[in-house]
This record gives C-alpha cells, structure tokens and sequence, in this order.
C-alpha cells in the first residue's frame, strides 16, 4: 500500500513564506544522501526551470518518506509551483498548440485526399488501402527507434526536420497532380515517408510538452491538446474532401503549407525541449529500447493502465468495423454511416471540452474504472442489433475517453525522467496503437462467420472482463492523484 503524503503537501495554499538558507541547505544535503540506486535514471546536467528539483524514480508512487509540510523542500517546491502562468499566457505552448492545429487540420485532409486521388488514379480500393497502410505501418516499424531519437538527440529540431521533410514531400506531391505527372507508385510512397516523419515527431512533442509546460498544468495542457485533435479529426476529412473537390492537388498543397507554418511556429519557441545532457558514450539501440521497456515495465500502475488501453483499442476498431457493417446489412447510405461515426466524433470533442471541470471533479482512479465500465452497455446491441443503438450505447463512453487520456499522459509525462521520456511513451503508445488494427481482423473473421449480434456478445463479454480487471487491480484502486505524484518527483 503506499504511503501517503500529508495533506499539506497535496497542493499548495496561499503565497509560500521564503525558506531560510540554512533550511535550503539542509533540503540539498538531504538530496545527496538518497541511497545510490535512486540515482540510476537521475539525469545528468542542469534542469530547465520548469523541472529543476525532480528526482527520476520510476516508482508507483511516493516511495520515499514524506517531509513535513514546513520542511524547505516543500516550502521551496511551493514558491516555485504554486502559481504558474495560465496556460493561454504560456508563449510557447499556445505556439505549439497553433502550429499543431493546423498542421492536424491538414494532416487529417490528406487522408481523404490520398483515398480519393489513388481511386481517380486507378479506380482500385486495394491499392487505396495500401496507401493507408503505408501511411501507418511507420508506427509499427519506428516507434521505437524514434523514442530512442528523442532521447538521445535535440528534440525540436527533430520535429523541425519532421516538418520540413514532409512540407517537401506534399508539396512535391501537390505539385505532381497539379502538372499531371502524377503516378501511383508516387501516392504510397508520400504516404510512407510523411508517416515516418510524423511518428519521429510525435514521439519528440511528447517529451517536449514537460519542458514548455510546469508540471502541476500538463494533465490541462493534455486536455487542451485533446479538444484540437477532437475537432480536427471531426472537421479534417470534410475540409479534405471540399478541397479536393476543387482540385486534386489542393489538399497536399494546403498540408504542405500547414507543415511550414508548423516549422515558423517551431522555430519562434524559446524553451529548450529537454534538459540539458552530457556526452554519453553510444549504446546499442536495443539496449536503449529495453530501458524504456524495463521502466514502464516496471512502474506496476503505468503498466496497467497500458494493458488495460491496448485491450480497448483493441476493442474500439472491432466495433468500428462492425458499426459500418451493420449499417450496410440495415441499407444505410455511406452519407449515413458517416453520419453515426459523426456523433461518435462530436461527443468526443464535447468530452474533451469538458476535460478540466471533470479532472477537477473526479480521481484518476474513478475516471479509469469508470471508462471501463462504461464500455460495458455496447450490450445492449444485443437486444436491439441496430447501428443506432451500437452508437447510442458507445456514446458516454467516448465522451469521457479524452478526460482520461489527458488524465494518463499527463500523468505519465509528469513523472517519466526526461531522458526516457521518448522510450517509455514509444512504448506506451506502441502497445495501446499495435492492438488497434488487430481489432477489425478479428471482428472480420467474427462477422464472417457468425452474426452480428453473435460478434457484439463476444466484444461486449471481453470488455466486461476488462472492466472487472481494472476494478480488480491493486495498482489502479490504490493510484495515487496527479498532485501527490507530482509532490513526489518534485
């Protein structure tokens, strides 16, 4: 069971009174007396001054004995802390935020385009379907080694040179169409090489995120992040499709432009992305990867909560496929499916929206359990096999999911040291994105096989089990909140 911390230690209250010196200097000797195998993941050099004072722990929790609330620690942590900058007057994170919507924006308008000018091209949905498999499959073949990259290099020229590279490459695209040299050998490969760059730099921009934002904000800074992508994933494929509409090559232009724009944005932030490291001497790449594995490994609640993801996802593309096959058996129209998927996405962006009042409102511990119970009313598809009660059922589910996304990354941001940063979160997403496409395989092979109905008992029987296990789960029941373990790396 872990140990709490005293309530004067959870969140700061009122202006701090100055620590004497003597009093920070013994909070320093108490620092370097800690036992030598709290120090293995401590990074070297100096802290930026958003987390100048954590300890790099990977623990579940607070591990070592908590300090009075008067102690010079918490006097000095508080004075640092209490108070940061609103989010909306950061520079760099409202430079980043700007960057990245539109960016998003065009990014999500490509995927309609690219689907779109491969069936002008050949008139092939098999060869439509390799495009987005080349788009994705980067995730697969370089999550890893991009987190390794994070580590190891600057982290915003790598999402500079991510830019850059797929600025060039629409553009060169664009280009392509507008002239009518366009090939579909061309299409595929575009796709592989701007899936790369973005695996490389959203690895990066994770990691990131810690040094632009103090730690006590990055679960609100998770939540703002989740309404942009929640209102582009639901307004990009239109955009995508209205510009294609006027000409081919005007989506991978207009995402060109968007990934430039994203550069200057880039470009004009002043926070270094990272602490500052020392020169290390090379390790095997496999080594690296095994570190963040063995960290996240490790930490038993992170751990957890990515198993626990990697089976909803899992989950999440069965039911997709199944809603969109149900929906063609009922004789609903493609504008009408789209419509269902629709609703799906508004009620996320209104979740997401909602984030900050309902992470203020419930515990990380309330919202996990609560999600994986939510997910449980897909059943009742199995007294009424429509596509409108599969989306009904779905829909609270979604609305809460982008709370505890926030919620998690936050979470896991905040207390991985920042030179693992890039390998544990390459490996949290890698297990949760890995299970995602498995799931319409399987839900192919069930709906070939038995009905619909039959399909939607057997994801409904495997969500309740994974409901029952997070309850279950001694990591997640005893999880601490955000600000005992923030205080604890702090």
């Amino acid at each position: 069971m872990r140990r709490r911390l005293p309530a004067g230690e959870r969140r700061g209250r009122g202006p701090a009174p100055r620590a004497a010196p003597q009093a920070r200097a013994a909070g320093r000797g108490r620092r370097r007396a800690r036992p030598p195998e709290t120090l293995r993941h401590t990074s070297a050099g100096a802290r930026s001054p958003a987390t100048r004072g954590r300890t790099d722990e990977g623990s579940d929790g607070p591990s070592r004995k908590a300090e009075p609330a008067g102690s010079a620690r918490v006097i000095v942590a508080a004075a640092v802390s209490t108070h940061p900058v609103p989010l909306r007057r950061n520079r760099d994170f409202v430079l980043l935020q700007t960057g990245q919507a539109l960016s998003s924006i065009g990014s999500e308008s490509a995927t309609v385009a690219y689907t779109l000018l491969v069936r002008s091209l050949t008139h092939s949905p098999a060869k439509a379907g390799l495009t987005g498999f080349a788009r994705l499959v980067p995730w697969v073949l370089f999550a890893l080694p991009a987190g390794v990259a994070a580590d190891r290099w600057n982290r915003k020229w790598l999402m500079i040179v991510a830019d850059v590279v797929r600025a060039v490459a629409l553009g060169a695209l664009g280009i392509s169409v507008a002239t009518g040299h366009v090939s579909f050998a061309q299409v595929p490969l575009v796709a592989f090489v701007e899936g790369t760059a973005y695996v490389v730099f959203n690895i990066a921009e994770i990691g990131a995120m810690r040094s632009v934002v103090p730690s006590a904000q990055l679960q609100r800074a998770f939540a703002t992040e989740q309404a942009r992508l929640s209102a582009v994933y639901l307004a990009g494929p239109p955009v995508g499709g209205f510009l294609f509409g006027i000409s081919r090559s005007l989506p991978f232009l207009a995402d060109a432009i968007s990934y430039a724009f994203s550069t200057v944005t880039l470009l004009a932030m002043r926070t270094p992305f990272q602490e500052a490291r020392e020169d290390e001497e090379p390790v095997p790449i496999l080594v690296q990867i095994r570190e963040g594995l063995t960290w996240l490994w490790k930490h038993t609640f992170l751990r957890t909560c990515a198993l626990l993801f990697a089976g909803t996802n899992f989950a999440f593309g069965a039911l997709e496929l199944t809603l969109i096959v149900v929906g063609r058996r009922q004789g609903l129209s493609g504008a009408a499916i789209g419509g269902l998927l629709a609703i799906v996405g508004a009620m996320a962006l209104a979740g997401s929206l909602a984030a900050p009042r309902l992470m203020r409102t419930f515990s990380m511990r309330t919202v996990i359990i609560g999600n994986m119970w939510l997910a449980v009313p897909v059943a009742a598809f199995l007294f009424h096999a429509t596509a409108l009660v599969l989306v009904a059922s779905t829909a609270p589910l979604f609305f809460f999911n982008p709370t505890l996304n926030a919620m998690i990354i936050g979470y896991r941001v905040a207390i991985v040291p920042d030179r693992l940063q890039g390998r544990v979160n390459s490996v949290a997403r890698s297990l949760a994105l890995l299970a995602l496409p498995l799931g319409p395989v399987v839900a192919g092979v069930l709906l070939g096989a038995f009905s619909a109905r039959a399909t939607v008992g057997c994801l409904a029987a495997f969500l309740v089990a994974l409901a029952i296990a997070a309850t279950a789960s001694r990591s997640i029941r005893g999880a601490p909140t955000f600000e005992e373990a923030v205080a604890a790396v702090s």
